[in-house]
């Protein structure tokens, strides 16, 4: 590239993504010790880092070109004053999964090195600038994600499984988990909790990540969560009691909110991303539908009668077979927020024989992206 500026910015990028794993703190400490010390790296400007990235990766294919869509079902509700947000949800496949416990047979483990993949995860999140960020299967939170997100204006928060898989794997980095990242000059946070989820009153291996944030330029509120729900086939129950606690902690937080006194329930609009491991067949999917919160899977606006999830948010080959199928939402209270956009989803040729993961893409999960704004209140046009 050349160019002073941009040299030091590579440098300064490669030493964080280059640098040894960094101590992890208990991420069960009743005070959250990321909220004030992700600004130890100097801004960053996200174009440069965008072409750093790109020169990296100039040997592997181009991910997959997606497009963001607009329903046609929707009414358009952003205007100047009221700016679209940007929300991506990704399980980015953690590092010692990939290589060392899902077997995805038609992927090359060199497709997987980490000294590469970091940075096919980073051009992704680069590409599309989300205002917040959620993601799963995060190992690799302290030494790359949390420093390099700081750096171009992030606040995240962390929170690793008790249990994480990842641990059995030889050369770990540490536990996997859920991580939310948001934009700071955009959202003031106001609330954090870190959830440990229960199914039939035992608490289980996974976990959420509640925020309460006000938007600085429209003054309202808006409450997210992260969360991984429990794998595999078999656990359909769990994975329901699980989605159920959750529910239950995003009515007990909401109702909290800045119209705590007067008799409206529910006032705080919510946010939902997460690897669910369910499909919409599942009883989990239908708490969520059915919810008192109002809420409804944003994907479903790609289909023509806006009532149908997209065929596929994973697929993968693993040593017992082919695997396709619609485990991930962004999940949003359509009574006070609306879709504007949504990043479609590729094709079967765009994905390839191999499947996910691959050269030309980090994941064995596909990234989810939508544009959401709020909804006008009734006093806001009297």
């Amino acid at each position: 590239m050349g160019g002073s500026s941009s040299s030091k910015l590579f440098g300064t990028m490669a030493q964080t993504l280059n640098s040894d794993p960094l101590a992890q703190p208990d991420p069960y400490l009743k005070e959250n010790p990321d909220q004030d010390e992700d600004q130890h790296l100097a801004e960053v400007d996200p174009n440069l880092l965008l072409r750093e990235c790109e020169k990296v990766l100039q040997k592997r294919p181009a991910r997959p070109h997606r497009v963001l869509v607009q329903p046609s079902s929707t009414a358009r509700c952003s205007h100047k004053h009221n700016p679209s947000i940007r929300v991506m949800q990704w399980n980015i496949l953690a590092q010692a999964l990939g290589e060392g416990k899902d077997r995805f047979i038609c992927c090359p483990l060199e497709a997987l090195n980490w000294n590469e993949r970091k940075y096919l995860i980073l051009e992704e999140i680069l590409t599309y600038r989300p205002d917040i960020l959620c993601l799963q299967e995060v190992d690799h939170y302290y030494d790359t994600f949390q420093p390099i997100m700081a750096s171009l204006g992030y606040c995240g928060s962390f929170l690793a499984k008790p249990w994480s898989p990842c641990l059995d794997v030889e050369q770990n980095n540490g536990p996997d988990g859920c991580a939310l990242f948001y934009r700071q000059s955009r959202f003031n946070l106001l609330t954090t909790a870190h959830l440990r989820l229960s199914a039939m009153m035992l608490p289980t291996n996974q976990v959420a990540i509640v925020q309460t944030f006000r938007c600085q330029m429209t003054g309202r509120w808006l409450c997210v969560a992260v969360t991984h729900l429990k794998a595999r086939s078999g656990w359909e129950r769990l994975r329901s009691a699980q989605g159920a606690d959750l529910l239950q902690s995003l009515r007990d937080i909401t109702s909290q909110g800045p119209n705590q006194n007067q008799d409206v329930p529910n006032t705080i609009p919510v946010v939902v991303c997460g690897d669910f491991n369910a499909e919409p067949s599942e009883d989990v999917y239908r708490r969520f539908s059915s919810s008192p919160l109002g809420l409804t899977s944003a994907y479903r606006l790609l289909s023509s009668d806006g009532q149908s999830e997209p065929a596929y948010t994973t697929w993968k080959i693993r040593p017992s077979g082919e695997s396709c199928g619609t485990l991930d939402y962004i999940w949003y209270t359509h009574g006070a927020l609306s879709v504007e956009k949504l990043l479609d989803i590729p094709t079967e040729e765009q994905i390839g024989p191999g499947r996910l993961p691959s050269y030309h893409y980090p994941s064995d999960h596909l990234s989810l992206l939508c544009d959401i704004s709020f909804r006008e209140e009734p006093h806001r046009l009297m």
